[in-house]
């Protein structure tokens, strides 16, 4: 049985030297059956969110270094919304992401006939032995378009997942090849023949752990409707990836996943759910019947800043809204009850 209780409320938070007024929306949802309650509540941010510029979206997970937060997002002019028209941006926080500072380009196109040459979009990070990768989609023109244009069709633009490296989070970030590290599979029936997309990682019995979405190709302009999560494993944040051999998550069109209680947790955005998976491959949902679920969600999630060591269930994060052409970022907060 799931009860949902929606409660809107007025605060006032203080940052810069300036008051700012935002309306906050909660949703309390507590699956009985599992022991289990989730909320979620919402506030508008400043730097990187409404702008009648440029659009933003699909938000990193977040990381601190020193006393700053770090998050990556695609950025796209005006009236584009899609990131498949986009570069990648960053910004910092110093009130754990209510007011942020939009720093500049993170990474921007591959070169002519690369994977990632017309587009690079829905970005994530992990600090790793000192480095910082980032993880992104990456999408070229559509093959046998005489203008080199990107068709946006369901049957040859494929996307694939690279990665770039840095000695900083501030970067420069240099590709650390030409080629995706997780490409879509060959067999068309596999639940990712078509699109790999949405990194989200995690360090875990001495491995990388990426998961990310997968899209199958016979499921043609339908497909978005289908998507699955899978994961794929490297001893190195380069490569080479191996996949696991089926999918874990049904209906999660985005991929958001976190330490939480010895295992690993992930929303399925699709189904509206959280599940859980002791082991990070065997998942089982723990609470149901979601409604106001952040959309496109990045989460600060410390275990990602120096080697896995965090454990805590979040708090914060970054997601996205979008209307009538536009698309801009928001923050939210997130409280996960562990099991009765």
């Amino acid at each position: 049985m799931s009860v949902v209780l929606i409660v809107l409320t007025l605060f006032t938070a203080c940052g810069n030297n300036h008051s700012k007024k935002a309306k906050t929306v909660q949703e309390v949802s507590t699956n009985e059956s599992k022991g289990e309650m989730v909320s979620f509540s919402y506030s508008e941010v400043t730097g990187i969110g409404k702008d009648s510029i440029y659009n933003r979206r699909d938000p990193s997970d977040i990381i601190k270094v020193g006393n700053k937060y770090y998050v990556w997002y695609t950025r796209m002019d005006k009236p584009i919304r899609s990131g498949y028209w986009g570069t990648i941006w960053y910004a910092i926080s110093e009130d754990e992401g209510h007011t942020w500072q939009e720093q500049g380009m993170a990474l921007g196109l591959g070169a002519e006939g690369d994977f990632d040459n017309h587009s690079v979009f829905t970005p994530n990070i992990l600090a790793y032995n000192g480095k910082y990768y980032l993880y992104y989609t990456g999408v070229q023109p559509t093959p046998g378009n005489l203008e080199k244009k990107f068709e946006g069709n369901s049957t040859t633009d494929f996307t694939g997942i690279g990665v770039a490296v840095a000695d900083s989070p501030d970067g420069p970030f240099k590709r650390v090849s030409n080629k995706p590290v997780i490409a879509h599979s060959e067999v068309s029936s596999d639940f990712d023949s078509y699109r790999v997309d949405d990194a989200s990682l995690l360090v875990k019995d001495g491995k990388i752990w990426l998961y990310y979405k997968g899209r199958c190709i016979e499921h043609g302009t339908k497909g978005a409707r289908h998507t699955q999560m899978g994961v794929a494993m490297s001893e190195n944040p380069e490569g080479p990836f191996k996949k696991y051999d089926h999918p874990l998550i049904e209906k999660g069109h985005e991929v958001l996943i976190w330490n939480q209680n010895g295992g690993v947790a992930s929303l399925a955005s699709l189904s509206k759910s959280i599940h859980w998976a002791k082991d990070g491959l065997n998942f089982s949902p723990i609470a149901e019947e979601l409604t106001t679920i952040p959309m496109a969600p990045g989460l600060y999630r410390p275990h990602l800043e120096n080697g896995n060591i965090g454990n805590s269930i979040p708090g914060w994060g970054i997601c996205m809204r979008q209307s009538n052409g536009e698309a801009h970022l928001f923050r939210f907060e997130i409280n996960n009850m562990s099991h009765k």
